[in-house]
């Protein structure tokens, strides 16, 4: 945990996978988690916006699948949201991550599960 940058790094998940990773993007200025993934058709793994409450999906071209995320980088709540959604402001997020609809079951990420950011 700490301060992050935009650039790239790698997601950890702590779960039944031990060591699994997956690559990350990391958006923490205004201007990265504005764009987020606006405009994309694909993601290759998974997107950290940083600090995050909530998200919206008005202007994507894909639906995502969204892990809100506390303080201590743990899965507050797992949705999957189709395209020109509003997502609920969940009180505790702090941190927000991003995918293609699907992929987050099977990286193991769920509720209570841990999971590490390492910026490259």
């Amino acid at each position: 945990m700490g301060r992050w940058r935009d650039g790239r790094g790698r997601l950890v998940v702590h779960g039944e996978r031990t060591g699994f990773s997956v690559p990350l993007e990391i958006a923490t200025s205004y201007r990265a988690r504005t764009r987020g993934l606006l405009g994309r058709d694909s993601l290759d793994g998974a997107l950290l916006l940083s600090p995050a409450g909530s998200v919206h999906t008005f202007r994507m071209r894909m639906p995502i699948d969204v892990a809100y995320l506390d303080r201590r980088l743990r899965v507050i709540t797992v949705r999957t949201m189709r395209p020109g959604r509003l997502g609920l402001p969940r009180l505790r997020s702090r941190h927000v991550l991003e995918a293609e609809a699907g992929v987050m079951e099977g990286w193991g990420v769920r509720v209570g599960v841990r999971v590490e950011i390492a910026v490259e």
